[in-house]
């Protein structure tokens, strides 16, 4: 998918504002998302964070992208995640430890047309408010919700500069 922006001075602050591969990886691992073989890299100025793992689909990744971006701190998300599971290993070959061998050993990822749009929560913003700007029906604010879990926790806790994942209407 690409590189992705963030409003990097807002957000979940974890690890007391620590960003770095092991915080990462205990917060995605919190939420609960079902990544195999993740791989997370920071940047020097702890800005930019690389990712890489194999997700069931495109919802998980979108949801992983989101969950490290809307991190106090994180202002660039590099998506170098493979949808599926990962490759069986074909000999004794070495074990990927960086972001960029385990991009360099994948099999090449055919381009998937996302389903979702990302939408920057502006000030005065609720989900009934942007369900209304996206369907048609702001009674339609609990896809939203339901589609940003576990990352939100409630409906009415949404913030200025956060990134929710908007699905397509049913």
């Amino acid at each position: 998918m690409g590189l992705f922006s963030f409003v990097k001075s807002i957000g979940e602050k974890i690890s007391g504002g620590k960003i770095d591969s092991a915080s990462l990886n205990a917060h995605v691992k919190a939420l609960g998302l079902p990544v195999e073989k993740l791989l997370l890299s920071v940047s020097e100025d702890r800005e930019t964070v690389d990712v890489f793992g194999y997700v069931p689909d495109l919802a998980v990744k979108e949801k992983l992208i989101l969950a490290i971006g809307n991190l106090d701190g994180v202002g660039k998300v590099n998506d170098h995640i493979r949808l599926g599971t990962p490759p069986a290993p074909v000999n004794v070959a070495p074990v990927p430890t960086t972001v960029a061998e385990a991009v360099a050993a994948a099999p090449a990822e055919p381009e998937v047309a996302p389903t979702s749009v990302f939408y920057t929560v502006a000030k005065g913003d609720t989900l009934s408010k942007i369900a209304k700007q996206h369907y048609g029906d702001a009674n339609a604010y609990n896809a939203i919700f339901e589609a940003n879990k576990p990352m939100l926790k409630h409906p009415d806790k949404i913030f200025p500069g956060q990134v929710l994942r908007i699905p397509p209407k049913n």
